[in-house]
């Protein structure tokens, strides 16, 4: 059995998986779904205000998640700091939402 050598010279050519509009389609169609959801659970006028709340809190992080993975990328090798640096961002913002809403309603 041979085996391949490669010498500097020779450059060693790497497949590159490419990735089809297929899965951006699938994930804006599922964009698409949970914002309808969202909007049909406000107009309808019997749904219960904490479950219409929660509801919209859910899809809200889906789209956040969906956004952010797909459309910036994020799920890809590569991108952890950006990651970090939002995280980040993320708990400071949410910080500052606490301390401020304790500020106001126990001050």
């Amino acid at each position: 059995m041979a085996t391949e050598q490669h010498s500097p010279d020779t450059p060693v050519k790497h497949r590159h998986r490419q990735e089809g509009p297929q899965r951006h389609i699938v994930v804006f169609i599922f964009s698409v779904v949970l914002t309808l959801i969202a909007f049909a659970a406000v107009a309808a006028g019997g749904v219960n205000a904490t479950f219409a709340i929660i509801l919209l809190l859910v899809m809200a992080v889906l789209q956040v998640i969906l956004q952010m993975g797909f459309w910036m990328h994020l799920k890809d090798k590569g991108h952890m700091m950006p990651i970090i640096f939002m995280l980040g961002g993320f708990f400071i913002a949410g910080t500052c939402i606490i301390m401020s809403l304790y500020w106001v309603w126990w001050d």
